[in-house]
């Protein structure tokens, strides 16, 4: 599940929090929120940024060899 986190505190910062989504694309998701709240002082990555999606295929060969023994 994908989750934003914002925490405001009483000087107006702003803490974000990103959870669920894989990749760097959470940079997409958050942006148009980023713009509207201001400027960005830092950001620290999770691990979740660097995972990266594992596709795996279904396609198998079938092979058979016969010998003249």
């Amino acid at each position: 599940m994908e989750t934003l986190e914002f925490v405001i505190y009483p000087d107006g910062r702003v803490q974000e929090k990103v959870t669920g989504i894989i990749g760097s694309s959470c940079a997409e998701v958050t942006a148009a929120i980023e713009a509207q709240l201001g400027r960005v002082v830092s950001q620290e990555t999770t691990s979740e940024y660097f995972t990266q999606k594992v596709e795996q295929s279904s396609a198998a060969t079938n092979q058979a060899t016969f010998s003249n023994w």
